[in-house]
């Protein structure tokens, strides 16, 4: 008597990374790497990759392909606009698409590592106050992570660490650095946090006075809270659709 075929094991659902989007080639090159080694991390977890602005491949055409149950993770650092608005109405047009949506990467103790490695790597000063420059948000809890990531960055680095906002908020980061210039601190780094290379990040380090950090990019700690927020995300045990379920965990 012939033996049965095993069964094939349960697939994991797919990851579903949603980023923000750039016109930039090197912006778009450094988020497929960061998921180059999220897969790596994952051996087997299917992967897929999708845009809310700008570039290809658009988060409703991707949604499109899709059948049955993902895990959506934000490529994005707060829950502003896009995670609120944009991933609802998109996963609302998808009816075909059971999605579990984790919460935005930050703030998370992982980024202040990344970010401070970041810093090491610019040959920032290694004493004096650091400016974390962020894209900015007109939402106030966004804006209110921002202000919670520069404490996780003060703890990591031992030093003063002030929240700064590229647009829709207030201090900038010429402003901020100014400010401290003007209380007498002649060393101040600027931190880049933002994902990827861009049209924020060339304004970020474009800070008078200042050296500034690389974005996150494809750092080890930003390919593993990845995925801490897709584990997360399926501990929940239950479907969210077109309602983002942020974790708790930051």
């Amino acid at each position: 008597m012939s033996r049965r075929a095993p069964l094939p094991r349960h697939l994991p659902p797919p990851l579903l990374a949603v980023a923000h989007g750039t016109r930039d080639p090197e912006g778009t090159a450094a988020t497929e790497k960061l998921l180059s080694r999220v897969r790596e991390l994952r051996p087997g977890l299917p992967v897929v990759l999708a845009y809310v602005d700008v570039a290809r491949h658009a988060l409703a055409d991707v949604l499109a392909a899709l059948h049955g149950e993902v895990v959506l993770v934000p490529l994005l650092l707060g829950a502003g606009f896009h995670l609120r608005v944009d991933v609802p109405e998109a996963l609302a047009a998808a009816p075909q698409v059971r999605a579990r949506i984790a919460g935005a990467l930050g703030p998370h103790p992982r980024l202040a590592s990344a970010l401070a490695d970041r810093l090491a790597e610019a040959a920032a000063p290694a004493a004096g106050p650091v400016v974390l420059a962020s894209a900015g948000s007109s939402d106030p809890r966004s804006r209110a992570g921002t202000a919670a990531m520069a404490g996780l960055l003060a703890d990591r680095l031992g030093r003063p660490a002030v929240a700064s906002y590229l647009c829709g908020g207030a201090p900038t980061p010429a402003d901020a650095v100014a400010a401290l210039h003007a209380r007498g601190f002649r060393q101040v780094a600027v931190a880049s946090y933002l994902m990827t290379p861009g049209f924020f990040a060339r304004k970020a380090a474009a800070t008078a006075g200042t050296v500034a950090s690389a974005p996150l990019g494809a750092h080890d700690a930003v390919a593993r809270l990845v995925l801490d927020r897709y584990d997360e995300a399926c501990a929940r045990g239950r479907s969210a659709v077109g309602r983002p379920a942020h974790s708790t965990t930051r």
